[in-house]
């Protein structure tokens, strides 16, 4: 049983570290080669927010697994297959659970006021320092994905 968690929660942490990132260092494949508008602003505030974690379902199955294998080695008869059933339910429940944990991402939310006057907002990764009055570029590429870059 302690081995099949273990490998539960290998999976999960691999697949936290396949999760896409909405950071402003990073960028998909799609969004490589292709144009780009840049406007340029002032950091009017700068606030920390959570970025929800994914939920792609793994953690769910994974957990599932593990907890049927665990139900399913207790009791005996109906006794048993009730066990399955029950560790099926709350392992996924525990893996979606840990899934999104694990994926979570601190977070900026960052509102600039671009050289044209508007005022816009950007929810990215926290993975750069900002700071109000900051001068910044802001990056929008197709199908409106936005970032603020320093």
């Amino acid at each position: 049983m302690r081995f099949f968690s273990i490998i539960l929660m290998v999976l999960v942490l691999i697949m936290a570290g396949c999760a896409p990132r909405q950071s402003g260092n990073v960028y998909s494949r799609s969004q490589a080669q292709q144009q780009l508008s840049v406007y340029y602003g002032t950091v009017l505030v700068v606030n920390t927010v959570t970025i929800e974690g994914t939920q792609t379902g793994l953690g769910t199955i994974a957990g599932g697994v593990v907890g049927g294998i665990a139900g399913n080695t207790v009791g005996g008869g109906h006794g048993r297959a009730l066990a399955t059933a029950v560790g099926a339910i709350g392992g996924a429940l525990v893996g979606s659970a840990v899934e999104e944990g694990t994926t979570r991402q601190n977070g900026l939310e960052l509102t600039v006021e671009l050289d044209s006057g508007e005022v816009i907002a950007v929810v990215q990764e926290a993975d750069d320092y900002y700071a109000v009055g900051d001068r910044v570029r802001i990056i929008r590429g197709p199908g409106g994905v936005t970032r603020v870059r320093q």
